[in-house]
């Protein structure tokens, strides 16, 4: 009886890490863990001194010696960024944005759910001096917590809804990587930029010379994060450079094949991604104090730009984006989906957190009163998108319901 139980346990628990709900769940354990730790008399300060101890050398002159945020934000993130570029270049080569049909309809919505959470954080804090900086905290989208609550919710979401949600936070990955390496550079020191550049150009050559082993791509991408680190352009663009050279294999009819050396990466890098760096991520930068605070910081420009930009900003350009394109014919929305289970995918792409927190530390590094204010918009927006998308999905008509109603609207058309 012991032995069956701990099979089914065991079972339970591998279903779990191989669902898609897992990452997403695992990181908001690790985001309210941190809240709590960074709130309990005692524990809070250790928890903030940990995370600041000195824990390695003197990488780059800018940062001085390494301490474990660092080493977390740099080093460890920049795996989760080398993930993100392995999924945006099999898209691009082998995947659903392959043609530009497939790539139409999430590129354009990705760039507004961009552009109008960043225009309406400029209208409620771009006012403020030093804020205006922070605009392009509410633009990004936290895919493994979206993918997550959109995974909870089973099949009262179409499959084409989460291929939806899914491309378009792959390109906004895209679009925020572009950010930081254009809008998020300190000055440049030129020599390890050239050290940099002929790292990469030897990553290319071996990619040219048909290498298909993973191990001196490994070893030169250290290097280059390395050079990269030291060069003022933030060390995770060296992740997104490292995917862009590492040979693919296309194979359209099976696109997960598993010879391909992208794809080997890819899937032995993603369960250290969804389990360890991001969750490791949430718990290091989540954490706020909030003695002192009243609910009245939220009224604070900073907060309040950033939750409403994620809030509204998102849900706003993105169903827009997807109505004006059905009703102009440019592109269809997605197969078998309401207009509400649009709207709620919409309302979900609003959870900003991991990327948001990211950015945010980017753009207001050093001061740690900001940085307060980052986290609290950050997680109002983030939570309230959360629960306000999984509500409407929640109660959206079921499926069966909708088939009848899209039928009898494409005869109506």
């Amino acid at each position: 009886m012991v032995q069956m139980l701990q099979r089914r346990a065991r079972s339970t628990l591998r279903q779990f890490l191989h669902s898609e709900a897992a990452g997403g769940i695992i990181l908001m354990i690790a985001a309210a863990a941190a809240m709590l730790v960074a709130n309990l008399p005692g524990v809070a300060e250790s928890y903030f001194h940990a995370l600041h101890a000195v824990t390695g050398p003197v990488i780059s002159r800018k940062y001085g010696p390494m301490t474990l945020h660092l080493w977390i934000n740099d080093a460890a993130m920049a795996l989760f960024f080398l993930l993100v570029g392995l999924e945006i270049k099999r898209e691009f080569v082998d995947g659903r944005l392959a043609s530009w049909d497939r790539r139409r309809l999430p590129v354009v919505a990705a760039a507004a759910g961009m552009a109008v959470p960043a225009a309406i954080f400029l209208l409620a804090a771009g006012g403020q001096p030093g804020i205006a900086n922070g605009w392009a905290i509410p633009a990004a989208t936290d895919i493994a917590f979206a993918i997550g609550v959109l995974a909870i919710l089973g099949k009262r979401a179409p499959t084409s809804l989460k291929l939806f949600l899914t491309t378009v936070a792959i390109v906004d990955d895209l679009g925020a990587v572009v950010i930081i390496a254009l809008f998020y550079t300190a000055k440049l020191d030129l020599t390890a930029l050239a050290g940099a550049a002929a790292v990469l150009a030897a990553m290319v050559a071996l990619n040219r010379a048909g290498v298909k082993k993973l191990t001196p791509f490994l070893l030169l991408a250290c290097l280059l994060w390395i050079f990269v680190f030291r060069s003022g352009v933030h060390a995770t663009v060296a992740g997104v450079l490292t995917a862009l050279t590492i040979p693919i294999t296309r194979s359209p009819a099976a696109p997960d094949d598993a010879q391909s050396p992208l794809h080997r990466l890819e899937h032995g890098l993603h369960p250290w991604s969804a389990f360890v760096i991001v969750p490791l991520f949430g718990f290091a930068n989540a954490g706020v104090s909030l003695a002192g605070m009243t609910p009245a910081i939220l009224l604070k420009p900073l907060p309040l730009g950033i939750a409403l930009g994620l809030f509204l900003g998102k849900q706003i350009g993105i169903f827009a984006c997807v109505w004006i394109a059905d009703r102009t014919g440019f592109a269809k929305r997605p197969g078998w989906a309401s207009w509400l289970q649009v709207y709620g995918v919409a309302l979900l792409a609003g959870i900003g957190f991991t990327m948001s927190l990211f950015i945010g530390g980017l753009a207001f590094p050093g001061d740690a009163l900001l940085a307060d204010e980052v986290k609290v918009g950050v997680l109002a927006g983030s939570v309230l998108s959360a629960v306000a998308g999984y509500l409407v999905l929640r109660f959206a008509p079921p499926r069966r319901v909708l088939a009848v109603r899209l039928i009898a609207e494409r005869q109506a058309r």
